[in-house]
């Protein structure tokens, strides 16, 4: 039985959690060595919005608010490189909702005060995306502002990680995109299900890696 929500990373367990997550990879990761290269590299921020942190909301995920100031790090990590930070904000209406309407019934709705990016991690020099569906490259500009700033890897961070995180991180590797997904900078429901997502994407997709192994390239590049 799937306990539905639990907070995995709370109660300081951020960091052992991820280590025993990159554990249950790292033979998938060790198979394929790849380098994070910082010159061609654009992180991405994943639907960091109210909605999911704030614990009134329906959506709530436990786990959110720990990886808050990990991804705080890596974007001014960025920021300091000058690479390309992008912030993705999921919005929905009755045009563009499709089957999220019948699947979870609840939309976030750009009238609601919940939609905004959480201002922890609002920053003037990221650029904002809207997406409606779970693929962050669905009808949206991600593709165009990722290859005109010639980027050739993607860092994932944000929320929920085995729905938004994954599926866009699968949409990334088949438009040719390096993607790296950080364990402890992405956060979901609960722990089988960001574990599920690690092992499938170290499988066929992406390289799950640390918030600390993103910093050290950065420093060291």
């Amino acid at each position: 039985m799937i306990d539905m929500k639990e907070n995995y990373f709370g109660e300081g367990r951020l960091i052992q959690q991820a280590w025993e997550f990159l554990d249950c990879v790292y033979h998938l990761r060790s198979q394929r060595q790849r380098r994070l290269d910082t010159r061609t590299s654009a992180l991405l921020v994943m639907d960091m919005q109210d909605y999911f942190l704030e614990e009134g909301s329906h959506s709530h995920i436990p786990s959110a608010n720990a990886i808050v100031p990990q991804i705080e790090r890596l974007q001014q990590a960025f920021f300091r490189k000058q690479l390309p930070v992008i912030q993705t904000r999921h919005i929905n209406d009755t045009r563009n909702a499709g089957q999220m309407a019948q699947w979870w019934q609840e939309l976030i709705t750009i009238n609601n005060p919940l939609s905004r990016i959480t201002p922890q991690l609002s920053h003037q020099d990221a650029f904002v995306i809207t997406k409606s569906q779970y693929d962050a490259f669905y009808n949206t500009p991600l593709e165009e502002k990722l290859k005109n700033s010639r980027v050739t890897q993607v860092v994932i961070t944000g929320v929920m990680a085995h729905l938004c995180c994954e599926t866009t991180a699968r949409s990334a590797f088949v438009r040719g995109f390096e993607v790296f997904f950080v364990i402890d900078a992405t956060a979901t429901y609960n722990r089988q299900f960001h574990q599920s997502t690690l092992i499938n994407l170290a499988h066929g997709f992406a390289t799950p890696i640390l918030t600390q192994e993103v910093l050290d390239s950065l420093r060291n590049q």
